[in-house]
């Protein structure tokens, strides 16, 4: 039997190897991308497991990477994820997703939960003063701090905010681009979230400004806004409720207004998202493509502008990561080593896969019926 197990590991090890192979990187090697397997059955996880196998090895200590941007950015630009043959699981994944709401009402919650009520020691030490956990805008920027405050001037230059004006903020995290309008344009915020953790921050936050942070399903809100502003919250809407999500936003704004929608995008049309960032990172998530916006937004606005600066999302992954180390000394009483293995693995298999354009970032600008004129924003 064990020699058996052993001709099998070799076999799938020759397989992986020469996956491997055609994006340069070699098990055992002595460069930064190469991957230092320490336990053999990782190659039998990988096949029968896929992604999620892949991960939760990582964060098993099965295996080590000195550079795992640059492993995912070599993986992703080969194209190997699209060579190893669907498991099982994935496969019955994909099936239940076509029948089964992800992110219906109830389970909307559950990426507040898991994911943005992790804690704020760790989000308030690792992000920008503003606390933006969304891709930073780097054009004329040097640092982390520039790159996000010039992704809140972007985003209100596009809302061409004016004094007096009644904000709809959807998925607001932890309040700082509804302190950065309310403080620089006076104009009134309303901000959403389903995170009781962003929900108190940003309270704090915003106490002595024109806000108001709600702890609801952006389902729930009816009212009338000038302006409607969501950023990164429209992956965890899911397929199945693209309609109403588009439906929620044109009944909220009124017919003179604007619509910025700032999201990651796949370079296809999905049923689910990834299965190790969906156990791990983002619950129930799934990335939209520009097939699912144009169709769900088609006869309710009118798309004004489309700016994709992905690649900024790199640059903005590494900074949170470099962060992360450097911070960890101060938080790691509060996490186990096994978390730090799961949040290094999810910055840089994400800066990966921007890096090599598997993933993009796209902030659309989207009107009722039309801007005389239309709009003209300064990249």
């Amino acid at each position: 039997m064990n020699t058996f197990v052993a001709h099998q590991d070799d076999h799938l090890r020759d397989v992986i190897e020469n996956l491997l192979d055609q994006a340069d990187i070699v098990i055992n090697g002595n460069r930064p991308h190469d991957i230092q397997v320490h336990n053999p059955q990782l190659y039998s996880r990988i096949i029968q497991e896929g992604s999620l196998g892949l991960g939760e090895s990582y964060m098993d200590g099965w295996w080590d990477c000195e550079r795992l941007d640059i492993f995912f950015y070599k993986i992703l630009r080969a194209q190997l994820d699209k060579k190893i043959p669907n498991n099982l699981n994935n496969i019955i994944r994909i099936a239940i997703a076509r029948f089964r709401n992800f992110q219906s009402k109830k389970r909307a919650w559950m990426v507040g939960e898991e994911h943005y009520d992790l804690g704020n020691d760790l989000f308030s030490l690792m992000l920008d003063p503003y606390m933006q956990y969304s891709c930073a805008y780097w054009k004329d920027a040097d640092n982390l701090e520039q790159a996000q405050e010039h992704k809140l001037d972007l985003i209100c230059r596009k809302l061409d905010l004016k004094p007096g004006m009644k904000v709809l903020d959807i998925g607001c995290g932890w309040g700082g681009l509804a302190e950065y309008v309310a403080k620089n344009y006076q104009v009134s915020v309303t901000g959403i979230t389903i995170s009781k953790e962003q929900q108190k921050l940003a309270q704090e936050r915003c106490k002595s400004l024109d806000v108001n942070i709600l702890l609801t399903d952006y389902r729930d809100i009816y009212d009338q806004f000038d302006r409607v502003v969501s950023i990164g919250m429209f992956e965890h809407v899911g397929p199945k409720n693209y309609d109403t999500y588009f439906k929620v936003v044109q009944r909220n704004l009124k017919p003179n207004g604007l619509f910025v929608l700032h999201t990651i995008g796949s370079n296809s049309t999905m049923l689910n998202g990834d299965a190790w960032t969906s156990k791990y990172i983002f619950p129930n998530g799934c990335l939209p493509s520009i097939e699912n916006i144009a169709h769900h937004s088609s006869g309710k606005f009118i798309m004004e502008d489309w700016h994709n600066f992905g690649a900024d999302y790199d640059l903005t992954l590494s900074a949170w990561h470099a962060r992360f180390l450097k911070i960890w000394p101060q938080i790691e009483s509060n996490y186990s080593p096994r978390f730090k293995r799961m949040f290094t693995y999810y910055l840089n298999a994400c800066a990966g896969a921007f890096r090599s354009r598997n993933l993009q970032l796209w902030q659309i600008v989207l009107s009722p019926e039309g801007r005389d004129g239309g709009i003209r924003v300064a990249r």
